[in-house]
């Protein structure tokens, strides 16, 4: 009975220091873990370079002097689906005045962004972020995410869900060069 008592006590004693070693890792962790500033309106735009559906790179500092509608989105995103003939339509009326879009897809495969670009008719850069990092560095949640960066690269303006194409042409006005 006393050996019982006595293995009992010792499990006990080792599953209370395994919990310790574990909530002070937690506390360790999220104290030592570095703070990502989540952008704001002012800000200026991080510089970034991903791949188009066509192979091209883009930098986004390489558009200094131009407006960029930076939008982030999914294939599976029904907002995304709606906005993506809009943002097409409006890309045709303002590429010429110094508005550039760029939609970056988050880390899904090539061949389902590239499907879903031929049928809503994306013929605006279409970016994937493989990796998530350009993802990361705006603090993208919720999708789609848009950031309107002015010809300086400051963001003007952060965008969350769906935008009429009313909407779409009055943001494209607000960030066009004078």
């Amino acid at each position: 009975m006393n050996n019982k008592k006595k293995n009992r006590l010792i499990m006990r004693l080792m599953v209370l220091i395994v919990l310790t070693v574990a909530i002070v890792f937690a506390i360790y962790n999220s104290l030592t873990q570095e703070k990502q500033d989540v952008l704001k309106v002012g800000d200026h735009a991080p510089d970034f370079v991903l791949v188009d559906l066509n192979g091209e790179t883009h930098q986004l500092s390489k558009y200094k002097g131009q407006g960029v509608f930076l939008n982030f989105w999914g294939t599976w995103c029904a907002p995304c689906k709606k906005e993506m003939p809009a943002m097409g339509r409006q890309y045709e009326v303002y590429k010429d005045q110094g508005v550039q879009i760029l939609a970056v897809n988050i880390a899904e495969s090539d061949l389902k962004v590239q499907t879903f670009a031929k049928q809503y008719g994306m013929s605006f850069p279409t970016l994937i972020d493989k990796t998530k990092v350009v993802m990361e560095a705006y603090s993208v949640r919720p999708l789609p995410t848009t950031f309107l960066i002015n010809p300086d690269g400051k963001i003007i303006k952060i965008i969350t869900g769906e935008m009429s194409e009313n909407d779409i042409k009055d943001y494209m006005e607000q960030i066009k060069p004078s």
